[in-house]
């Protein structure tokens, strides 16, 4: 997974049958589908890849026991066997996490249990084990940190958790696998159109080197999520919102918290959201919150408000009460909502349906949908767009395609923070001991090492300290303090690998702090 080589495939002219506009979770997972069918594919990614929405979820792989409770069975159904393949397919980066829901009325354990059998029974084959009732002795038993005063039960259930942008470079890879031009920070800034008003092609500049390409296509794919309107202003004369921005986010703590190997989901907050906790990476993501924003933002900050929200209700259901100055990081992220039909909808009601918008111009744009269907929503895209621009009728083929990396019985290798590779995991090893300097932390409290970067920066396509310490390495989402911290390490080694200056590396270091103070409260943000 080379830049400078997937740059060249570009410029080599051709006329392509898919362009791709979005290295998200869709994007990606349309450049997998329409590759690995056996069209000429690209994918144009203005940033990095997963840099918006998909790295930012709750890290869930999950069927939705919120639609299920909305009476939304054929959306829970789809979900439920997609994050079975998804477990197939990527089995070194989905894990089966068992979830406990307390109840501190007498009817809830009742009325989970019978709605989570039904969860299991409509997951089928790819059900991730079977629900249960626990008496109030078994639930704090389970979960030792639980809030035990009027506690009556619990219900624990099965769902998927994951690494959400470690998935989305795996997905990049194996579209490159398939033969497609996968690249990023390469940015769409116009549409081309024919004298009929038809999409032909796209203009694009690379965000690194400020080069301009024309790139010529058949069908061209709208995957960029919160910014869909921003590409749909390129493509219609009058202005129409696609798309609402709703903001979630997420507050990261020790492990001490939520004592216990299982998540914790309260399913009726306040607010009428759910809330969970999940360990994840050895550290705790407590979330997440819903509120309509005005407009989409790369770098979205989370609202006083929220953080309060996310604190008050984690402190009412857990004995060890988490305060701010024990969030090691927070994280912002903002979901492509499809815009609503009634103007006073609110986001809990929006569904979570995919929705796919064909234009006169033939541009199809897909909107909603969440990470754990992405494999669907793929390939229903490009189904449609073999109607809509009549291209050769060719299979899907990713229902059982492996992911790269995909590791089937890896729960063994969990231990090991190089879980994550997959298959990848003993090239890591080799440039470890082929250079044993390569072996040193980024940081004296986390396993990450120099050879990850190394790693990331040649076989994962991470161009600035941001890429490796927020997407390919996670450090910046566990532990904000830490990364800043790694930065330095990470900037050097950068500028050694891909030949730039001492100016280059301050100028990272400056924006990685940006960044990253964005991830701290503000009362602990570095100046």
């Amino acid at each position: 997974m080379n830049r400078n080589e997937q740059l060249e495939k570009l410029k080599k002219n051709q006329i392509w049958d898919f362009i791709v506009i979005g290295g998200g979770a869709n994007g990606l997972g349309v450049a997998v589908d329409a590759a690995s069918r056996g069209f000429n594919t690209t994918l144009l990614e203005a940033v990095d890849f997963a840099k918006g929405t998909s790295s930012r979820s709750t890290k869930l792989a999950h069927g939705g026991v919120r639609y299920l409770e909305q009476g939304n069975l054929s959306l829970v159904i789809e979900a439920l066997k997609e994050r079975g393949l998804m477990k197939k397919n990527a089995g070194h980066l989905v894990k089966n996490e068992s979830f406990i829901i307390p109840n501190y009325n007498w009817w809830g354990g009742y009325f989970y249990t019978i709605g989570l059998k039904l969860y299991d029974l409509l997951a089928g084959k790819l059900s991730l084990g079977s629900s249960k009732y626990l008496s109030k002795e078994k639930t704090l038993e389970l979960i030792p940190s639980i809030e035990s005063k009027g506690l009556q039960s619990g219900v624990l259930y099965h769902d998927g958790q994951f690494d959400d942008s470690r998935f989305a470079i795996n997905l990049a890879q194996t579209a490159i696998e398939k033969g497609a031009c996968v690249v990023n920070y390469l940015k769409v800034t116009q549409l081309l159109k024919d004298d009929k008003n038809h999409i032909i092609g796209v203009i694009a500049s690379d965000q690194k080197s400020g080069e301009e390409y024309t790139i010529q296509g058949k069908a061209v794919i709208n995957a960029t999520g919160v910014f869909t309107n921003a590409i749909m202003k390129m493509n219609d004369t009058v202005y129409k919102k696609y798309i609402v921005p709703s903001q979630g986010i997420h507050l990261v703590f020790d492990k001490t918290f939520l004592q216990g190997e299982n998540a914790l989901m309260i399913p009726k907050t306040s607010d009428g959201r759910v809330l969970f906790a999940v360990p994840w990476h050895d550290k705790i993501i407590m979330g997440t919150t819903d509120t309509l924003v005005k407009k989409s933002d790369l770098e979205p900050i989370a609202l006083e408000e929220e953080i309060d929200f996310v604190l008050k209700t984690a402190q009412r259901y857990l004995t060890k009460k988490p305060t701010r100055s024990d969030v090691l990081s927070v994280f912002a992220g903002l979901r492509p909502l499809a815009a609503p039909e009634k103007k006073r909808q609110s986001t809990k009601e929006v569904s979570r349906s995919h929705k796919i918008i064909v234009s006169e111009s033939r541009l199809i744009t897909i909107t909603g949908g969440k990470w754990t269907t992405y494999r669907k929503i793929a390939e229903d895209i490009i189904d449609k767009a073999i109607k809509v621009h009549q291209l050769p009728k060719k299979k899907c083929k990713t229902e059982h395609l492996a992911i790269h990396g995909n590791k089937k019985n890896c729960a063994e290798d969990f231990e090991n923070h190089l879980y994550i590779y997959g298959t990848d995991k003993t090239a890591i090893i080799e440039i470890q001991e082929s250079k044993p300097e390569l072996k040193e932390k980024l940081h004296p409290n986390y396993n990450y090492t120099l050879a990850e970067v190394v790693w990331a920066i040649r076989q994962e396509m991470a161009t600035t300290v941001e890429d490796v310490l927020a997407r390919r390495v996670r450090l910046l989402f566990l532990d904000a303090r830490a990364a800043i911290a790694s930065a330095d390490k990470v900037a050097h080694l950068l500028a050694k690998e891909l030949g730039h200056d001492e100016n280059w590396i301050q100028n990272q270091l400056a924006e990685f702090k940006t960044v990253a103070n964005g991830f701290l409260l503000k009362e602990f943000r570095i100046p």
